[in-house]
């Protein structure tokens, strides 16, 4: 199949094309950061900080681009390895043990919690939202760049399930003032819920769950976290799911998840 150049600005502003395209190719052009998150890459969101960073090629040529469209024909390859949209879409859930960490490689050589995932499935998986290095719990990989972009959003207000607990007794205070906003560092941190289970357990539902939010909000209090754990995400939760194990998720969950998501 003939490939077909894309118009790629140069110094002056101007492009050109090699050929004309078909009206059939045009049909099924895509935005170059959703044709990466069809290929199992990364999110939406995700690939187009690859785009930027000029780690992705079309046709042999660098696109920085994020407007871009490609289609079928386009060979395109992201860190010189070429990629196509995978037909099988997966959703796995994983109850990610204490000292991995949440990315498709890391630079300091830490174990990376998709690893675990890589015997079972020969797709492109990657996190959706994360979990600190010690932090433990479940988290959904996929290769559904829509999928993924409607769950992470903060707008999907979709809930997230957390049992901490502490090295020493919970201040009196700290559940009802976690629900109704605690400010650290110039960050305003809310959640949804949250319930003292005993003097050194607490449960916290979050929505949008900013980074690092319950340790932030932890040690303003000076109190010191010996265990997070999620526990539940949205419909989904960790029962029957030992750490490091991980399953796919049924039709009637990703369904449930996606009706969850307030947009």
């Amino acid at each position: 199949m003939r490939k077909r150049d894309l118009n790629f600005p140069d110094n002056s502003g101007s492009s050109s094309a090699t050929h004309k395209v078909s009206d059939a190719e045009a049909k099924n052009e895509v935005r170059l950061q959703v044709y990466l998150a069809h290929s199992g890459v990364a999110s939406r969101r995700a690939s187009e900080k690859i785009i930027l960073e000029g780690r992705v090629t079309v046709n042999g040529k660098v696109c920085t681009e994020l407007g871009t469209k490609v289609s079928p024909s386009d060979e395109v390859c992201v860190d010189g390895n070429k990629i196509t949209p995978e037909e099988t879409k997966r959703y796995i859930l994983l109850n990610k043990p204490s000292g991995y960490v949440c990315s498709l490689s890391d630079e300091k050589d830490r174990p990376v919690a998709s690893e675990l995932l890589k015997e079972a499935y020969s797709e492109r998986l990657y996190n959706v939202g994360r979990l600190d290095m010690f932090s433990q719990g479940l988290i959904i990989f996929t290769n559904d760049g829509d999928f993924a972009a409607r769950l992470s959003h903060p707008s999907s207000e979709l809930e997230k399930e957390y049992i901490v607990e502490t090295s020493v007794p919970l201040p009196r205070t700290l559940a009802e003032d976690f629900k109704k906003g605690v400010r650290v560092d110039g960050v305003f941190y809310k959640c949804k819920d949250a319930l003292d289970m005993n003097a050194r357990k607490m449960k916290i539902v979050l929505l949008e769950g900013k980074n690092r939010e319950i340790r932030n909000v932890f040690a303003s209090r000076e109190v010191g976290i010996r265990s997070l754990t999620r526990v539940r995400i949205g419909n989904v939760t960790i029962s029957g799911l030992k750490s490091g194990e991980f399953r796919e998720l049924t039709e009637a969950e990703v369904s449930g998840l996606l009706k969850l998501c307030k947009k």
